[in-house]
């Protein structure tokens, strides 16, 4: 039980129905505490728990911060003029941000795993929970996406495991203390926050420094300049790589027509197992590689890695197969940043087809102007590129970048590409020029999946 918490307490989440708050609200609520909370609107996500008798309030009013409500918990997409949370530093209530609150979950957790990483977090942290599950550990899991194996975005269980993302947005991964952390990339990214790449690096080092001396960090060899990373950390530090020498390798890579995967786990040049994965990209059997990196560090046998990996079909939002129109093969993905593009795309381009046509939804103004350079190059894998406007998320236009700007960057390297901002005037496009045999990608963080959807439906 977490040392924060009484049974009497009632905690109150703002932004309860987000993807990682819902899921600590309801791992509260298991435990017996009184747990309610706000959202904006009815989601599928608070429909579900109010099903677990937490009572959800729709829009954000003083009024919902009664006065048996004792602690208030908030995600940084929260500000100060939020009237709920203004009422809670009224009353004097005691409040804490989401990752404050993931960190003290995780202290009541022996064997606890935090993933972290400019890219794969949830791919990776799913892979790692579908080993467990294998291993039948019975792990508690917070996932940022919905695994189809567990049909959440959660579940908990009843033993020391417990495996979680580890966002470094805000430095939110500095509040976990894993015994095992995964570092699987470093990029620029979030500069809104960072500022700097040098920023992101003492972050990371800063994660590693938290793992305790008997634990592990598993982190990729690929990444430049690891020493800053890994120097002085008192944990094992164990590498996994795709192109250099590591502990940890993937040999004999084979890359099937469907876009499934095979290849050997060699750990320091001793082949451990032959792993079948159904998810395509040389991303992924990297992803693939750091989750059984952690499995073993945890005594998990080679068995459990190949049933577990055999298992996974990726989580929601990860190069998921929305379905199949008129022979045109319709994918979705998450990829907001350059590198996850290029990665995508390289993953598609290794599925048997004819044309790859892209449908990029650029997320947040900032993301797309500190990168608008390496987001102009990230399309060489694409043959049609039609650029939807920047989903704004936190973020209000300033008029200094547009996705019409980010169109014309594309198309400069040669490749054909078109601003079409709105989703309506995008499917009418789509609808009258993918042919049988193409292959149809929605790629973002935000809402560009409909148009897929709406591809399928119409």
């Amino acid at each position: 039980m977490t040392t924060q918490f009484k049974k009497s307490d009632h905690i109150y989440f703002i932004g309860i129905g987000g993807i990682s708050m819902s899921g600590l609200a309801e791992i509260l609520a298991s435990r017996g505490h009184q747990v309610s909370g706000t959202d904006i609107r009815e989601t599928p996500v608070t429909k579900h728990l109010q099903s677990q008798g937490i009572n959800i309030n729709l829009g954000h009013r003083a009024e919902n911060i009664t006065d048996d409500v004792t602690h208030v918990v908030f995600t940084a997409a929260i500000h100060d003029d939020n009237p709920e949370l203004a009422a809670a530093k009224a009353k004097n209530l005691i409040i804490m941000d989401r990752a404050h609150l993931l960190g003290q979950i995780m202290e009541d957790y022996n064997s606890s795993i935090a993933v972290s990483g400019t890219h794969g977090k949830t791919t990776t942290t799913s892979m790692v929970a579908e080993i467990l599950l294998a291993a039948e550990k019975d792990p508690t899991i917070t996932v940022g996406g919905i695994l189809p194996t567990i049909g959440s975005n959660l579940k908990i269980g009843n033993s020391p495991y417990f495996v979680a993302e580890a966002c470094e947005y805000f430095n939110s991964f500095l509040q976990l203390t894993p015994l095992a952390g995964v570092i699987l990339n470093i990029e620029s990214d979030h500069l809104d926050f960072f500022g700097t790449l040098e920023n992101i690096y003492r972050s990371f080092h800063s994660f590693g420094k938290r793992i305790p001396q008997n634990g592990v960090l598993i982190v990729n060899k690929e990444i430049a300049n690891l020493n800053e990373i890994t120097e002085g950390l008192s944990c094992t530090v164990e590498t996994f790589s795709l192109t250099q020498d590591a502990n940890w390798t993937a040999q004999n890579i084979i890359h099937h027509d469907d876009g499934k995967n095979t290849f050997d786990v060699h750990y320091n040049n001793d082949k451990k197992a032959t792993i079948h994965l159904n998810v395509p990209g040389d991303h992924n059997i990297s992803n693939a590689l750091a989750a059984i990196a952690t499995a073993s560090f945890f005594g998990i046998p080679a068995e459990a890695w190949v049933k577990g990996l055999s298992h996974f079909s990726g989580t929601d939002r990860r190069f998921q197969r929305k379905g199949e129109k008129n022979g045109v093969l319709v994918i979705d993905d998450y990829a907001h940043h350059p590198t996850e593009i290029r990665a995508t795309l390289a993953a598609a381009k290794k599925v048997k087809h004819n044309t790859t046509w892209c449908v990029f939804q650029p997320h947040t103004y900032s993301r797309t102007k500190f990168l608008f350079e390496d987001f102009g190059d990230a399309f060489f894998d694409a043959d049609e590129i039609i650029i939807a406007d920047i989903y704004a998320a936190r973020e209000t236009d300033d008029g200094t970048i547009s996705a019409k700007q980010l169109a014309e960057r594309v198309a400069k390297t040669g490749k054909s590409a078109r601003y079409v901002g709105n989703f309506d005037e995008i499917l009418v496009y789509l609808q009258s020029h993918c042919q049988s045999g193409d292959l149809f990608l929605t790629v973002g963080a935000g809402d560009v999946y409909k148009i897929g959807e709406a591809f399928l439906a119409d």
